[in-house]
């Protein structure tokens, strides 16, 4: 069976039938357009905000290991603040002659007159005197 033969509905073929079909056909038609345009708009706002969302995240990277960058050259400089300390006391140590007399006796087995050194073994010794 056909499907003109299933339905017993005739439509009226006047004027204002026809008016009335076609004025919801342009009802329909602005729909359509309508929801189009709102699909269109509702696709491009989640395009930028989730374009903006992997910026962001991105920055929120970035600042992590910025931060973790300063927190390591924090740590070196102080390091490096107590090596320069230290390296300033070991200068101001140089200046006296005792000091250095008895480092050069320590390292290089230097000795005063009459006095015998006697290394001890597993102790290393600069052999510059030999």
């Amino acid at each position: 069976m056909s499907q003109e033969e299933q339905t017993n509905l005739q439509f009226l073929d006047n004027e204002y039938a026809q008016q009335h079909y076609a004025v919801q056909a342009k009802k329909r038609r602005e729909i359509i357009f309508r929801r189009r345009r709102l699909a269109v708009f509702f696709s491009l706002a989640a395009v930028i905000f989730v374009s903006i969302g992997i910026s962001l995240y991105n920055d929120s990277l970035r600042l992590q290991n910025l931060e973790r960058y300063k927190e390591e050259t924090i740590a070196e400089q102080q390091a490096i603040k107590e090596n320069k300390a230290a390296l300033e006391q070991e200068v101001a140590l140089l200046q006296d002659e005792d000091y250095v007399a008895k480092i050069a006796r320590e390292r290089f087995l230097y000795s005063k007159e009459g006095e015998l050194v006697f290394p001890l073994p597993g102790t290393e010794v600069d052999t510059a005197k030999e």
